[in-house]
C-alpha cells in the first residue's frame, strides 16, 4: 500500500510540474491550420485542383483639372474559373469610404480632451465625422454589353451585381459601369488617393488610385471576399488584363501601371527620343523631361486635352498620376532575362533629392527583391512624389520625402525618403505578384515586405541611420502594455497598433527567423520557393508558414505559434550559474570542493569583485561499466583524459516573457577572449518556463551574456548578464555598447 501511495505521490506531483511548465508552445499546429485539399496541399503548394478567377478591364476615364473629378466607364468580363455556378458578383466600390456618414465614419470612435478650449479645424471636422465633402462613387449606368440594365445593390463599399442567369463554371460574363466622383484633397481628407494643391504656382499633382469600381475575390477559401472596406484593412484583388485610356490636359505628365501605348501621340519629339534612350541606359537615369522644361509648364495651363493610352497584362490593380509639374526620369534595369524600366516622376519640389535618389532606390529594390523572390517581371516600375505618403499599387507606388523649401536635406530626411521608396517598391511582390488578402491579414503583405525593406536597406544603405523593422527595434513595443497589443494574426481592422503588429514585427520574426533559427541560406531558398509557388496566385498564412517548412526540413509550428498567435514577449533571464572543474586524478578533491556548489552569485571570491574567480566545485569521473547484454568495455581512462581539467559551467535560464526562442550566448573569458554560442530554440520543448545546461570550456569564464547583439528582440537587458549587476563591472560597460 505504501508503495502505491508513494507512486501515485510521483504521478500527482510530475502532473502537477507539468501543467505548470508546459504551455503547449511546441505542439503541431494542425488543429489550427485549415485541412489540406485538392486545392491547398499539406506542404503548402497550390494543389492540383487549385483554381483562380480572372477580370479584365477596358477602362476610359477622364481627369477634370478645373474641378477635380474623375469621370469613367469600363467594360469587365468576368471569368469563373470555379468549380462553382455563380448567381451574382460583388463589387468593390472603395471611394464609398469618403460618403458623408459612411460605414467606417459610424463604426470610428472619437472623443474631445476632457478639458477642451480649442480644437484644430481639420482634426475637428475627422472626429466630428462631418468633412464637409461631397466624396463617393456617383453610379451612372450598370449594364450588361447589350445595353440592358442589370440588377444592382449597393451595400456600403460593397456592390451585389444580380445575374440575368447564372454563370456557369468556365463561362464568362461581360457588363458595364459608367461613375463618376470627386478628387478628395488629402491634405484636408486623407486618403491613399487624391490630389495636393501648390499654391504657389496654382497647380495640382494627383495620385489616382481606386478610382473604379473593382471585382472583389472569390475563390476555394472564402468563397466572396467581400467585407467591407473601413481605411486599414486594403485590398483582396483579382488578376487581369487591362486597356486603359486616360484623359488629362494635353501639358500634363502621366505615370501609370502598365506599360505607355502611344508615346508619339503624348510626348514631344525630344521626350520621346529621350524615353528610348532611357531604356538603354543600364548605368545611370536618363531625364526625360526636365525641371526646367516642367516649371515652364507651371506658368500656363493648356486648354486641348490629350489621351494616355496604357495596358497592363497580368496585374491585380490599377492606378495613375497625373501633373504638368512633373519632371521625369528612367533607367533601365538588368533582372534575369527581364530588362524592365525604373522610373520616377517628381514635382520641383522633391529636387535635388528625388533625381538623386529615387530611380536609384527603384533600381536597387527591383534586384535585391528578385533574389529574395522571383525575377520581377512588369515591364515598369514607377516611383511619384507626393506629400506624406506611401501607398502601392502593381507597377507604381506612391511616395513622400521632400527636402526642406530651400532644397537642402539631411540624412533624416534622405532616410525616409529612400525606405519608404524601397518599401513601396517592394510591394510590387507582396502583394502586387504574390497575390496574398490585405483585407483579411496584413502582415502578408506588409510585414514580408518590411522584412525586404531591411535586408534591402542593409545592404544598399548601410551609412544611412536605418534601424528599423529589426528585433532590436521592436522591443519598445514588445515590452509595452498587453491591454493595448494583438497578435499578428488579427484582422487589420481589430488591430490595435498597426505598425508593429502588421509591419515591425511580422518583419522582426522574420529577421530572428533567417538570422537566429533556420540561417540565411536555408531560409533564402524556402523563401524563394514560397514566392516561386505563389506568384500571381493567393496564398493564405497557412500556405506560407507549411512551405517555410516544407522547403527547409525545420519544424517552425513553436515559432508561428508563439510570434504570430500571441503577444508573449521575448524575457529571458540568465537566473544562475554555478562552476564546476572535471578533477585529475592527483587532485585533492576534500580540499576544493565548494560547500555551497560552487553557485557564483552566492559564492564569489573577493578578487576584482567578479564572481567568476570564487572556486569551483571539483568532482572526479568514476568508471563506468556497460551494463545489459553488451560485451564491450568502456574506456574509462580515455574519458577521464578527455575531460580532465575542463570547466564546467551550469546555467539556469528562465522564461519571463512567455516567447519561445533559441539561446545566443558571448563567453567572455579571463585572458579576455570571447566565443559566441548558439543553443536551438528546443531546448526549451520540455520546460518552457525554466531550463539547466552544462558547458563545458576550455578557459576559466570572466561573465556570460544572453543576447549580446541585440538580435532576439530581448525586452531586458539588464537580467541578461551573469554575474549580475553589482557583482560583475563588465555589466555596465554592456549597456553602454551592447557588447
Amino acid at each position: 500500500m505504501k508503495k502505491i501511495l508513494s507512486l501515485v505521490f510521483i504521478l500527482c506531483s510530475i502532473t502537477a510540474f507539468g501543467q505548470r511548465n508546459w504551455n503547449g508552445k511546441f505542439e503541431q499546429m494542425d488543429n489550427m491550420l485549415p485541412t489540406p485539399n485538392q486545392y491547398r496541399t499539406g506542404s503548402g503548394e497550390p494543389g492540383p485542383a487549385y483554381w483562380q478567377q480572372k477580370a479584365d478591364y477596358k477602362i476610359k476615364v477622364e481627369l477634370d483639372d478645373e474641378n477635380q473629378r474623375i469621370t469613367g466607364s469600363e467594360v469587365i468580363t468576368y471569368y469563373n474559373n470555379s468549380p462553382s455556378e455563380l448567381r451574382y458578383l460583388w463589387i468593390q466600390l472603395d471611394q464609398n469610404v469618403r460618403e458623408q456618414n459612411s460605414f467606417s465614419s459610424q463604426a470610428g470612435t472619437s472623443r474631445l480632451p476632457a478639458t477642451v478650449s480649442q480644437v484644430g479645424t481639420v482634426q475637428a471636422q475627422r472626429a466630428l465625422g462631418d468633412t464637409g465633402f461631397d466624396g463617393g462613387f456617383k453610379l451612372m449606368a450598370v449594364k450588361d454589353t447589350k445595353g440592358n440594365d442589370l440588377q444592382y445593390l449597393v451595400n456600403r463599399t460593397m456592390m451585389k451585381i444580380t445575374l440575368p442567369e447564372p454563370l456557369a463554371s468556365g463561362g464568362s460574363f461581360s457588363f458595364n459601369i459608367d461613375w463618376w466622383y470627386n478628387v478628395n484633397d488629402r491634405a484636408v481628407i486623407g486618403g491613399r488617393s487624391g490630389y495636393e494643391y501648390f499654391k504657389e504656382d496654382g497647380n495640382y499633382l494627383y495620385t489616382i488610385a481606386q478610382f473604379y469600381p473593382r471585382m472583389a475575390v472569390y475563390d476555394d477559401f472564402n468563397g466572396w471576399q467581400n467585407k467591407q472596406f473601413m481605411g486599414s484593412g486594403e485590398f483582396a484583388l483579382t488578376f487581369g488584363d487591362f486597356e486603359v485610356e486616360i484623359t488629362v490636359p494635353a501639358d500634363h505628365i502621366v505615370g501609370s501601371t502598365g506599360m505607355l501605348q502611344n508615346p508619339k501621340d503624348v510626348l514631344t519629339k525630344q521626350e520621346a527620343r529621350r524615353f528610348e534612350q532611357a531604356k538603354k541606359s543600364f548605368d545611370k537615369p536618363v531625364i526625360i523631361v526636365t525641371q526646367e522644361e516642367a516649371e515652364a509648364k507651371e506658368k500656363k495651363k493648356a486648354s486641348r486635352k490629350s489621351t494616355w493610352v496604357y495596358h497592363a497584362e497580368n496585374v491585380r490593380d490599377f492606378a495613375f498620376a497625373s501633373s504638368r509639374k512633373f519632371i521625369w526620369d528612367a533607367q533601365a534595369v538588368k533582372v534575369g532575362e527581364n530588362t524592365p524600366l525604373a522610373m520616377s516622376y517628381y514635382p520641383k519640389e522633391g529636387n535635388p533629392l528625388w533625381e538623386r535618389e529615387s530611380t536609384k532606390a527603384v533600381v536597387n529594390t527591383l534586384i535585391n527583391y528578385s533574389e529574395m523572390t522571383i525575377d520581377y517581371p512588369y515591364p515598369v516600375a514607377i516611383s511619384v512624389h507626393a506629400a506624406s505618403i506611401g501607398m502601392e499599387y502593381p507597377m507604381i507606388c506612391f511616395n513622400f520625402g521632400r527636402p526642406r523649401p530651400d532644397g537642402t536635406y539631411d540624412d533624416f530626411i534622405k532616410t525616409r525618403m529612400v525606405y519608404v521608396i524601397v518599401h513601396e517598391v517592394g510591394h510590387n511582390f507582396f502583394p502586387m505578384i504574390i497575390n496574398s488578402d490585405e483585407r483579411q491579414w496584413a502582415w502578408m503583405d506588409e510585414g514580408l515586405d518590411s522584412f525586404l525593406e531591411y535586408l534591402t536597406m542593409k545592404k544598399y544603405y548601410p551609412e544611412l541611420p536605418y534601424n528599423s523593422n529589426s528585433p532590436e527595434a521592436i522591443v519598445p513595443y514588445m515590452k509595452g502594455s498587453k491591454d493595448f497589443m494583438r497578435p499578428i494574426m488579427t484582422n487589420p481592422e481589430q488591430s490595435l497598433q498597426l505598425g508593429p503588429e502588421a509591419y515591425s514585427k511580422p518583419s522582426a520574426a522574420l529577421v530572428v527567423l533567417r538570422e537566429q533559427v533556420m540561417g540565411p541560406e536555408l531560409f533564402d531558398q524556402a523563401f524563394k520557393e514560397y514566392a516561386r509557388r505563389w506568384a500571381f496566385k493567393h496564398p493564405k498564412p497557412a500556405d506560407f508558414f507549411r512551405t517555410m517548412e516544407d522547403a527547409s526540413a525545420v519544424d517552425l509550428d513553436w515559432f508561428w505559434k508563439g510570434w504570430f498567435y500571441t503577444t508573449d514577449n521575448v524575457d529571458v533571464e540568465v537566473a544562475d550559474v554555478k562552476w564546476f572543474k572535471v578533477a585529475g586524478e592527483q587532485k585533492n578533491l576534500e580540499s576544493r570542493v565548494n560547500a555551497q556548489g560552487g553557485n557564483l552569485g552566492e559564492n564569489a571570491g573577493e578578487n576584482d569583485g567578479n564572481p567568476f574567480y570564487g572556486q569551483p566545485q571539483e568532482f572526479k569521473l568514476t568508471d563506468s561499466r556497460v551494463g545489459s547484454e553488451y560485451r564491450s568495455e568502456v574506456d574509462n581512462e580515455a574519458i577521464r583524459e578527455r575531460f580532465a581539467g575542463k570547466n564546467v559551467y551550469q546555467m539556469t535560464f528562465k522564461n519571463n516573457g512567455g516567447l519561445i526562442t533559441p539561446l545566443v550566448l558571448e563567453w567572455t573569458y579571463k585572458d579576455g577572449s570571447k566565443e559566441i554560442e548558439r543553443i536551438p530554440a528546443e531546448i526549451w520543448r520540455r520546460n518552457e518556463q525554466q531550463v539547466t545546461k552544462l558547458f563545458v570550456k576550455e578557459k576559466e569564464v570572466d561573465s556570460v551574456v544572453f543576447d549580446p547583439f541585440k538580435q532576439l528582440a530581448d525586452v531586458d537587458m539588464e537580467n541578461n548578464v551573469f554575474p549580475p549587476k553589482g557583482k560583475n563591472s563588465r555589466f555596465d560597460t554592456f549597456k553602454k555598447d551592447g557588447n
